[in-house]
Formats: structure tokens, C-alpha cells, sequence
């Protein structure tokens, strides 16, 4: 590594932005905290007086950039505060304002964040101008959600601390590369030929990245092969890059601090929130079920005050020679397709993640326009030639039929539904179809995690299809507000004195029935034949959930791992596939026939082994591509 410290890549942003900042206005400190640049000045006001100055920087130095006040030149916290309240519109429903001395920040949560913000960031400036203070907004969701006010309460606390984390993964980053980028390498550590236990290793001379950490449903001790050489040592990697929150891809990345990891994560801010959900709860189901878990809460804890948010569609520097960009990919709130752009126009790699390729009620399809890629890593769920879903109107009419039968034969629909994407969609469905009579209304019972997941959802409807959002952004027409859900928070009680009552529609997780709340509805709703098990989402090998829907009546029950029994189900079963977050063969296909540009080379994996066979058997027959369907452990270079 070089010595001199005129190529000291810091120095040379502070000479650049020194020559180019007005004289009259003054820089204290210039620093890196993770991807973004940060000015401290003594000037803060005037800084907001120079309209236009900030992104002629940020395009100089090709950088974000934050301009903060150094300390001491604010204004008093108290008089702030007051000007801060005259500035921004009553409308706004400020719920929270806290300010920060050390970073120079005011931190705003507010009902409607757009006010705060105002027209091209205008209030924003004044409030800069008014008082010093570099604002920071955050939207408070129409739903209390006790994760979102646990993280960003967490994040707070740690804010000190996380400070000086970010300036030296920005150290990292920005450090002078010492070799040359010839060659860039996949390294599949699993998911291949199998569902679940998404995780796989990029690497060049200079760096490696992790890509997901997942487990594998229904196969306790299958977990991603981070013992192969090309991951280690742990604690040398670079970065980590989740691309969603489901537990097939994030369920193990806390055991990478405990193997020493203290880098950073990159994902969405709502994946950021749902993996921590989905994780402790991970951890809960685990002690239920008297299995031990691999880690331990404090794990998630420092996952937490290691991630960076990046949002859809922001270069973003994760390394010397890698930048990365995030793009909707339909699946999940806030799941990625994430696209890495290696050494100077070397190479380009995305990974498709979890992808669903058409609109939903929920999301946008999946993003698949790209400025450069040569190779594609590609999810094969539903890639066998007869993986064709049912259109999303005959799904959604197929479960009202059905919803309609039971009711009329006094019976109870249980539904067995992951607590983050399906649930939220299935809602949507349900609350449509009562509220226009195609269905009696009855209470919906959400029992698990689905109604904090649904809150999560409303805390980002930025994330979500125009139409839904405005109307999350309306009390009066959010429909996840609907009187007839109703969350199960009595237990087992609650349940037994459910199962006794009316028909109704109950959500319960876990959507492949590994365990979980489902196990309770299975052992009180099974043995009527009037009752409906109705599964929706897609059930992975050596599920139980795959087990009953291809067949099986016989299942075992255990209670806390102590007493076990077989249950014989007498319930009727169905399943209604429109209603996946995963694209069907026919989606796959267009999203690779659509892509621009389309790849030289394509990864065929996260399927069964005829999936993934079949589907890159396919792509290279139709669309001519050079294509692999790996195993785990398996490792591609690409010069």
C-alpha cells in the first residue's frame, strides 16, 4: 500500500472540496462514515444558503454527501426546537425531536415526513439556515410497531458508538487498492440444488463480500458452509449484502459475530427492521421447541448497530474496487436484486434474490434494468417446466370459492402464511372481498408475528405500489386497519376459545408448518372435516407443510419438545398457488428475456435440483446463454 500521503484518498476529497466551497464558508473536519462523505463547518447556515452546492460536490467527488454543523454552532437545543416547530406545518404531526450534539443532528419523526422534508428538500434548508441543526426525518407508522420503535430507539442509543463503526468501515472502503482487479470469483456456500441456506462468497484479489446467511426450512444443521477457505478468515470479510429478510437467506448472519465479524451489513431499511423480527423470533421458536439455538440475542443486537441502509437504485461503495446498487425485486417488503459492479467496468454480477417478476397487490415487479451485466445469479423456486402459477384474479377468486364453502358449512379456514409478504397480500385479498360482499365478514385472526410484520409494512409505504401507499398514508382508507382482523395475543386460551366460536379465516405462521403457532391450529381444527388448510406459499422439501400438502394425514405433534404424539388429519386441504412471492417458470424466463442488457452467463440456483436443471436446460436452449446449475461448494471465475 502506498505511503504518500498526497494519494491519501480522504485528503484528496477535502483539497476537492475545499477548492470548490466559497471562501466564506468554512470546513472544520471532512470524513468517511461507511459509503458516505461527511463536512463538518462552522458555517452551517450559510452552507443551506448555497442552493445547488451540495449535489455540484456530491458530483465532483462522486459521493453522498452530509454537511453537519461542527460543535458548538448551533443553536441552543431549546430555542431549536421552537423554531424547528414554526418552520415545519402543523399537518406534519411531528411525534418526536431529538437532538444530537456530538454528530450536530435533529432527528424528526413525524406522522407525514413529505412536510418535513418539504418542496425539493426547501424546509429541510431552513431549517438549517434557522438554526445549525442537519435534520434527519423518520416517519411514524400509522401502526404502532414495537420493532421499528425498538430498532430506531436501539440505533439511537448506540449512535455515539455506531459513529465511530462508520468512519472506519469508511476507512475501508476508501483505502488505496493494492491489487489490480484480473479476475472475480462466486463461491456457492449454499442453496444450490436445494431451497433454503442462501449464502455465497464474491471475491476479487482485494476483496470478498458475503452474499445472505440463510438457513434451511425442515432441516435442522444444514447450514451454509462457511467453514470452506473461501470464507475465511470470517472476521477479513469485507462486507455483507442481504438481499431480504426471510430466514433462507438471514437467519444465520448474527453467527457471523460470533465467529468474529465486525464489519458491515448492506440492505433495505425495512429488511434491516424484519430481519430483526424474523431472527429473535428464530431464536424463540428454537427454546420452544427445546432445540438450542446457534446464537444468542446479543448477536442480533451487533448485526443491528452494523448495518448500513441503502435505498433502491444508490451506488453505493462497499469496497476498493466494488460498488453496489439495490433494485425492487418484488418479493418481500424490501427485498433486493442486488447488482455489483467490480473494479473499473471490470465485471458486473447481479444477484437476483428472491424475485417476483409481475406486479402484486403488495409491491412493483421486480426491477431488471441494469447499466451493465455480464453474469446473473438466478433464483429457480418455481423453475421446473409445469411451475406455472394460477393467474392472480383466478387465485384470489379460487380462495374466495373456497373461503365461501367453509363459511357455509359452519366451518374455519386456516391458513398457514410466512408473517412477512403473503400475509400482508392475503389481507389485502380478504378486506377487498368483504368489504365488496364476495365473502361474509367474519373475523380474520392473525396469530404470530403478522400483525408487527403488517405495522413494519406501514412504517415504509414508500416501498409498497402507489395506490396502497397513499391509501396506508389515509387512516381512514389503510385497510390493514380493518375491524375484522383481530391478533391472537391470549394464547392457547385465546385459541381453544376461537376454535369453539364462528367461522372465520385465521393467518398463522409458520408458512411451510416447521413449527410455530400452525402446530396449535392443526392439533385444535384438524380432526373436523368441515374445518379448511388452505397453503398459499410455497413448501420446501422435508417440510411438514410439504409433507401434508402432498398427502399425508399422519403428522407428528410435540409439545415443547417433552411430549410427542401423531395427529391424524381430518380437515379438508387445498392449495392456491397465485399467491407466491416467487416468480412462476413463465416470470423467471421474462425476467431473464426482458433483461437489460441480458447476461453472457447465468447461476441457476435456490431450487430443487430438477428445478434448477430444468430452468437452465431452458434459458440456454431459448435464449442462447451460458448457463450452470451448481452445487454447493462450488466455485466460478470470471475474467
Amino acid at each position: 500500500m502506498s505511503t504518500d500521503d498526497s494519494t491519501n484518498p480522504l485528503e484528496k476529497m477535502q483539497e476537492t472540496v475545499e477548492a470548490e466551497v466559497p471562501d466564506e464558508l468554512s470546513i472544520s473536519r471532512v470524513t468517511f462514515e461507511g459509503p458516505e462523505l461527511v463536512i463538518y463547518t462552522e458555517t452551517p447556515q450559510k452552507f443551506a444558503e448555497q442552493d445547488g452546492l451540495i449535489p455540484q460536490l456530491a458530483s465532483s467527488v462522486r459521493k453522498r454527501i452530509t454537511v453537519r454543523p461542527a460543535a458548538g454552532t448551533q443553536v441552543p437545543e431549546r430555542d431549536a426546537e421552537a423554531q424547528i416547530r414554526d418552520l415545519i406545518p402543523e399537518d406534519a404531526g411531528i411525534t418526536t425531536l431529538r437532538f444530537y450534539p456530538t454528530t450536530g443532528e435533529v432527528v424528526i419523526e413525524a406522522e407525514k415526513p413529505g412536510l418535513v422534508v418539504g418542496n425539493r428538500g426547501g424546509t429541510l434548508r431552513d431549517i438549517q439556515q434557522t438554526v445549525g441543526w442537519t435534520a434527519e426525518v423518520l416517519r411514524t407508522p400509522p401502526m404502532e410497531s414495537s420493532t421499528v420503535d425498538n430498532v430506531r430507539n436501539y440505533l439511537i442509543q448506540e449512535r455515539d458508538e455506531r459513529r465511530e463503526f462508520l468512519e472506519g468501515v469508511g476507512e475501508r472502503i476508501h483505502r488505496e487498492q493494492t491489487e489490480e482487479t484480473e479476475w472475480v470469483r462466486v463461491t456457492t456456500l449454499g442453496c444450490c440444488r436445494e431451497v433454503g441456506r442462501a449464502s455465497f462468497i464474491l471475491s476479487t484479489p482485494e476483496t470478498r463480500i458475503l452474499v445472505d446467511c440463510g438457513d434451511k426450512p425442515g432441516a435442522e444443521g444444514e447450514v451454509p458452509y462457511l467453514q470452506a477457505p473461501e470464507a475465511n478468515p470470517i472476521p477479513d470479510i469485507d462486507a455483507v449484502v442481504l438481499t431480504h429478510a426471510h430466514l433462507d437467506h438471514s437467519a444465520l448472519l448474527p453467527l457471523l459475530f460470533k465467529y468474529g465479524y465486525d464489519g458491515p451489513i448492506y440492505t433495505t431499511e425495512p429488511t434491516r427492521d424484519l430481519m430483526g423480527l424474523l431472527q429473535l423470533d428464530y431464536l424463540d421458536v428454537a427454546a420452544k421447541e427445546g432445540r438450542s439455538p446457534p446464537y444468542e440475542s446479543e448477536m442480533i443486537r451487533e448485526e443491528l448497530k452494523r448495518t448500513i441502509a441503502v435505498d433502491y437504485g444508490d451506488v453505493t461503495d462497499i469496497a476498493p474496487d466494488i460498488k453496489l446498487t439495490m433494485h425492487n425485486a418484488g418479493h418481500i417488503l424490501g427485498s433486493a436484486v442486488a447488482h455489483f459492479h467490480v473494479g473499473n467496468g471490470f465485471h458486473n454480477i447481479v444477484f437476483s434474490g428472491d424475485i417476483h417478476y409481475t406486479d402484486t397487490r403488495l409491491f412493483n415487479g421486480a426491477s431488471n434494468d441494469f447499466p451493465r451485466a455480464e453474469t446473473l445469479v438466478m433464483e429457480s423456486t418455481y423453475g421446473k417446466r409445469d411451475d406455472h402459477q394460477t393467474d392472480q384474479e383466478d387465485s384470489e377468486r379460487k380462495l374466495t370459492q373456497l373461503v365461501n364453502q367453509t363459511y357455509e358449512n359452519d366451518g374455519k379456514v386456516v391458513i398457514p402464511a410466512f408473517a412477512v409478504g403473503r400475509s400482508q397480500e392475503l389481507m389485502l385479498v380478504l378486506e377487498e372481498a368483504m368489504r365488496e360482499g364476495r365473502i361474509p365478514t367474519m373475523p380474520i385472526y392473525l396469530d404470530g408475528m403478522i400483525r408487527e410484520a403488517t405495522a413494519i409494512h406501514t412504517a415504509y409505504p414508500e416501498f409498497l405500489r402507489d395506490g396502497l401507499r397513499q391509501r396506508i398514508l389515509h387512516e381512514d382508507e389503510n385497510p390493514f386497519l380493518a375491524d375484522q382482523f383481530q391478533q391472537v395475543d391470549g394464547g392457547q386460551e385465546m385459541r381453544e376459545d376461537i376454535a369453539d366460536d364462528e367461522p372465520c379465516v385465521i393467518l398463522s405462521t409458520s408458512g411451510m408448518v416447521t413449527g410455530g403457532p400452525i402446530m396449535s391450529w392443526l392439533q385444535l381444527l384438524g380432526g373436523d372435516p368441515e374445518n379448511l388448510l388452505l397453503f398459499v406459499g410455497y413448501q420446501a422439501q422435508g417440510t411438514l407443510g410439504r409433507r401434508i400438502q402432498s398427502g399425508r394425514r399422519e403428522v407428528p405433534f410435540s409439545d415443547r419438545g417433552t411430549r410427542s404424539e401423531q395427529l391424524t388429519l381430518r380437515l379438508g386441504v387445498q392449495s392456491v398457488s397465485g399467491f407466491s412471492g416467487h416468480a412462476d417458470r413463465n416470470g423467471l424466463e421474462s425476467f431473464v428475456r426482458t433483461m437489460s442488457p441480458r447476461p453472457e452467463k447465468i447461476l441457476c440456483v435456490h431450487g430443487d435440483e430438477s428445478a434448477t436443471d430444468q430452468l437452465s436446460s431452458a434459458l440456454y436452449q431459448d435464449l442462447n446463454v451460458r448457463t450452470h446449475a451448481p452445487k454447493n461448494l462450488e466455485t466460478f471465475r470470471f475474467d
